[in-house]
């Protein structure tokens, strides 16, 4: 490898724009020249190796800068990485340029053989890993400090210096894909392979999980309608659906798992191995020495981040919790309110009046999502974790917490408080439909008639000037920069998360809420599809092996279902009456049969295993392949001992 990259030209006569740099407007001439330099120069000297040119408009030279790299670069740079690609003999091997023979469709003229988004994703991965030699500042801003081994361009977007890396559309590419996913209405599956090649593995696997959890809820759907249309007040009918569905979200989860294994072993990412982990941009502290790596980098007490956490951060979350308390005993209000009004009125009116507490009560609750969610990101920045991981793992835990209980509370309250279950349908049935409709309208309608907007302004202006020969080009990145920034796969998760919930917690109290989570799912494929092509800039593709930590909600959620639907079926009046004589004898019986469900459910998920015995196979082979490679490299250093050993 390290012969390769000092026979590596930069120069390349062909070249091919993969990555957009903006950087703000005034920026000195100083500092430009020396980033185009670092990004240009050879490995060996501590550059990039990349391919890096100005656009040039009718303007003249803009602050906009285009990022290529030769195709010998871009196959170092996949070994750099770890990608992994399929084999001639059709398994999955680390990719290595030495070895590059060996991989299925790889030519030296096959400038193909790395999908467009893994082009963008190494080019990414090596200006991160752009980083200071000697440099004490940036040049030409002293407030912008530099240390050996500190990423340059991180010091940049924090300085604002840099306004935004991102990848260009293919746009022949993207509307095939367009035409391929949702351009026509079809009965079928997505393209998810080609997603996955355009957008890359995170955000694949989420439309693969969409997909799969959309076609998992149409056996709930479909036996759900009949118990809603022909016993919709005796609850002991609900017993054989309540145990169905609890069940029912056990198996779901475990055969995703395995989906999932065979999808990202496909794709490859089953097999990579994960990188060390850099500080992540907003991360401050005292500079100090990393005990890991050895290199220089922000040093912040672990006593100090542990403070804010639980002196700043706790008392402010259960603060928002009590407000969402407080707000929902408002809606209790309105609630009695609507009923007081229509019971003294009794007319058509009085009767739509009834549903009004719970629609604005579903509005103040996206609302204040919402809300809450910028506090969250702003309290866990403010936190200064190190890692990006653990920054995501305490900005979920703060969000989940207040969504379920924002959502939740009030049909908990209905259900075993007031002991309503007319009021907890209506609840239910108008919270869950509400929900979806105005994400629906925020998420993808609203900022896609923004951008139609805009995209309709920029067409008028550049039409309205001579066009050259790039000015097709220059178009493309003015549209795109000015495009909203996807900003990952959290808010869609949440979405359905919110969605798995209101589905199976009261599952025998309101049968025909997984017929409203297909409908709306049918129509967020469509929307989420519509958005990632048409609303936003194109995400860097990031690589990924599951789901992550979004599993494991899953999974507790639907923990939490059979306790919520087994205290449910026990309050109802039927089994009420087959204790008339003993309530001890009732809550015994419900907490044996819930204790029952929930043995049945983790039985279950440790008989189903994570993956497919085929894939499994195929994993332990290359495990045992990589301990033989090794042995022999080993082996003639410990004849070398052995001859030692005996001569001496």
């Amino acid at each position: 490898l390290v012969e390769s990259w000092s026979f590596l030209d930069t120069a390349e006569s062909d070249f091919r724009p993969l990555v957009v740099i903006e950087l703000a407007k005034g920026t000195k001439e100083e500092t430009i020249e020396w980033l185009t330099k670092r990004i240009a120069d050879k490995k060996a000297d501590g550059g990039a190796q990349l391919l890096i040119k100005p656009l040039v408009t009718e303007n003249g030279v803009e602050n906009i800068y285009l990022v290529g790299a030769s195709h010998l670069r871009l196959l170092l740079g996949a070994e750099t990485v770890g990608l992994v690609k399929e084999c001639s003999d059709n398994s999955m091997r680390t990719f290595t340029y030495s070895s590059r023979k060996t991989f299925k469709h790889f030519a030296d003229d096959n400038h193909n053989f790395l999908t467009m988004a893994e082009c963008q994703y190494i080019i990414k991965h090596e200006l991160e890993n752009l980083r200071a030699k000697n440099e004490k500042m940036i040049p030409g801003y002293p407030q912008a400090k530099l240390y050996p081994g500190k990423s340059i361009v991180r010091r940049l977007l924090t300085n604002g210096i840099l306004v935004q890396i991102f990848p260009l559309h293919d746009r022949e590419e993207l509307k095939k894909l367009s035409h391929s996913w949702y351009g026509r209405v079809k009965v079928g599956y997505q393209p998810l392979d080609d997603i996955r090649c355009y957008f890359g593995e995170t955000i694949a696997l989420y439309f693969g999980f969409l997909e799969y959890f959309t076609f998992a809820l149409i056996p709930m759907a479909v036996i759900g309608i009949p118990y809603y249309v022909f016993a919709w007040e005796d609850y002991d009918k609900y017993v054989m659906f309540a145990t169905f569905n609890l069940l029912w979200s056990t198996v779901i989860l475990e055969v995703w798992k395995r989906i999932c294994a065979i999808l990202t072993y496909r794709w490859g990412t089953l097999l990579m191995k994960r990188q060390f982990e850099e500080p992540r941009p907003g991360f401050h502290g005292v500079l100090g020495i990393n005990p890991v790596t050895g290199r220089e980098e922000p040093v912040y007490s672990s006593i100090k981040r542990q403070l804010r956490i639980y002196l700043v951060s706790l008392p402010f979350v259960c603060l928002c919790l009590y407000f969402s308390l407080y707000v929902m005993m408002i809606y209790f209000d309105l609630e009695q309110w609507a009923l007081d009004y229509h019971q003294e009125n009794e007319s058509n009116f009085s009767s739509l009046m009834l549903y009004v507490p719970s629609i604005i009560y579903a509005v103040v609750i996206e609302i204040m999502n919402r809300i809450y969610r910028y506090a969250a990101e702003f309290l866990t920045s403010w936190e200064n974790h190190r890692l990006e991981s653990s920054y995501q793992n305490h900005l979920i835990l703060k969000v989940l917490v207040f969504n379920f209980l924002n959502c939740f509370a009030s049909l908990f309250y209905i259900a075993f408080v007031l002991f309503d279950m007319k009021l907890l349908r209506q609840s239910l049935a108008t919270l869950l439909i509400t929900s979806q409709i105005l994400n629906q309208l925020a998420e993808s309608l609203f900022p896609y008639w923004l951008q139609k907007r805009y995209n309709r302004r920029m067409k008028k202006r550049m039409c309205s000037k001579k066009t050259g020969t790039d000015l097709s080009l220059a178009e493309q990145i003015t549209m795109e920069k000015e495009m909203g920034t996807y900003l990952g796969t959290f808010d869609d998760y949440l979405e359905l998360f919110l969605q798995f919930g209101y589905v199976s917690l009261f599952s025998c109290v309101y049968p025909l809420a997984a017929v409203f989570a297909v409908l709306n799912n049918i129509t967020e494929i469509y929307s989420d599809a519509l958005k990632m092509c048409r609303v936003y800039k194109r995400p860097f593709a990031e690589p990924t092996a599951n789901i992550g930590v979004w599993q494991l909600a899953f999974e507790t959620m639907s923990v939490i279902s059979v306790v919520t639907n087994c205290i449910l079926i026990g309050m109802s009046p039927q089994v009420d009456a087959l204790f008339p004589d003993s309530k001890m004898d009732l809550v015994l019986t419900v907490a044996l049969v819930e204790h029952l469900l929930l043995a049945i459910k983790f039985i279950m998920a440790f008989v189903i295993p994570d993956k497919p015995r085929d894939i499994q196979t195929k994993l332990d082979k290359l495990e045992f392949e990589s301990l033989e490679a090794l042995k022999q490299q080993v082996r003639p250093f410990q004849m070398q001992i052995h001859f030692f050993l005996i001569h001496h």
